[in-house]
């Protein structure tokens, strides 16, 4: 054989095992891309997003769009091909695989984190809408959680309602955690409680939380690599607020919707249409006082939006300078930081009064 043809088919064999070993080889990278979005001011599935009922609501036009990133699952194993492909897409990323699915978790811990994170942003989301309307929200410290195999398991359960500990009121989470650890493992902590089914049985006829309370001992514990005295309870904040507000929109996780689901509640409870008419998308956290908090994934969010037609996009303000770096054609960049600050760029872009908006920038 000649030695340029065994050259050849030297190299052409080589190039086939090396794309073999691309296709074969797992890597330890998952991929980023831009997922839905869907109008919290229209419907998904059939039926609106947003479902108010108990006082007067108005129709709304234009579009206040959440946005979302797809993934690749926790037990996908990328290629070296795949990888590379992603690399070299502008609409894609790629990163690590731990980036996304820390310490090993599984799909299923991860769906059920993410389902939790939703489920508080939404709570998140009609507190800040409520404050913004000046309208009354009431809050209450509850059981959030029961660890398993904890002293408080089968006492306690998710949603007790905890108005006092060893009888002194509670106001707050951390109040529960600093009356607990005042004793010494093996004490008993007396939790005065309305209990979940009947706290709840109270708010949905829309009536006032149940005078009757039922007193719980719990005998605490030592907490795992301390002395703390613990029961086992992770303490939250829960609300009841003067009407329903039903958020309807499944398959979504994360805490990332909040933004855009406090402000599509404030657009139908008010007479005026925030955007008049304009496509408006956006990202971003919300605590219960209106601030605004940083996503991931920020320019697959950009890129999906555009591609649906929106023509401003509000930014968290840390997310501001990552996006500005490669923003779509035709997407304005607008930064926020607090509820107001939104509201008030969805007044100005209504009002044409868009010169002065504050945009997002890579400095």
């Amino acid at each position: 054989m000649p030695r340029r043809t065994a050259t050849m088919l030297a190299s052409t064999l080589m190039l086939i095992a090396l794309l073999c070993a691309g296709v074969l080889i797992p890597v330890p990278y998952s991929e980023l891309s831009p997922g839905p979005t869907v109008n919290t001011l229209g419907e998904h599935g059939g039926e609106p997003v947003l479902q108010i009922s108990g006082r007067k609501s108005y129709p709304a036009t234009g579009h206040l769009n959440m946005t979302t990133v797809r993934v690749t699952g926790a037990d996908y194993r990328m290629n070296l091909v795949e990888a590379v492909y992603g690399w070299l897409s502008h609409d894609d990323a790629v990163v690590p695989h731990s980036t996304l699915y820390p310490d090993g978790q599984t799909a299923e811990q991860v769906t059920q984190e993410n389902a939790e994170e939703f489920s508080q942003s939404q709570e998140s989301a009609k507190v800040a809408a409520m404050k913004v309307l000046d309208l009354p929200v009431s809050a209450r410290v509850v059981v959030a959680s029961v660890v398993k195999d904890s002293p408080a398991q089968g006492r306690l359960h998710a949603g007790d309602v905890i108005k006092a500990v060893d009888g002194t009121r509670v106001g707050k989470p951390g109040d529960v955690a600093k009356l607990v650890t005042r004793h010494k493992p093996g004490q008993r902590v007396e939790f005065t409680i309305v209990p979940a089914k009947a706290a709840a049985a109270a708010e949905k006829a829309g009536k006032p939380e149940p005078g009757t309370r039922e007193s719980v001992s719990v005998t605490t514990k030592k907490a795992p690599g301390d002395d703390r005295a613990i029961v086992g309870i992770q303490a939250g904040t829960d609300h009841t607020f003067p009407f329903k507000i039903d958020i309807k929109l499944a398959d979504v996780g994360g805490p990332s919707a909040g933004l855009m689901f406090a402000l599509g509640i404030v657009d139908k409870l008010t007479p005026d249409n925030l955007t008049g008419g304009t496509f408006v998308a956006g990202t971003g956290t919300i605590d219960d006082n209106g601030k605004v908090g940083p996503i991931g994934g920020i320019q697959m969010k950009t890129v999906g939006a555009r591609a649906k037609g929106a023509e401003y996009f509000l930014t968290p303000k840390d997310n501001c300078a990552t996006a500005a770096r490669d923003v779509p054609s035709g997407l304005t960049l607008v930064k926020v930081d607090t509820m107001d600050d939104a509201v008030k760029a969805l007044k100005d872009i209504r009002n044409g009064d868009t010169a002065d908006l504050p945009r997002c920038a890579t400095g």
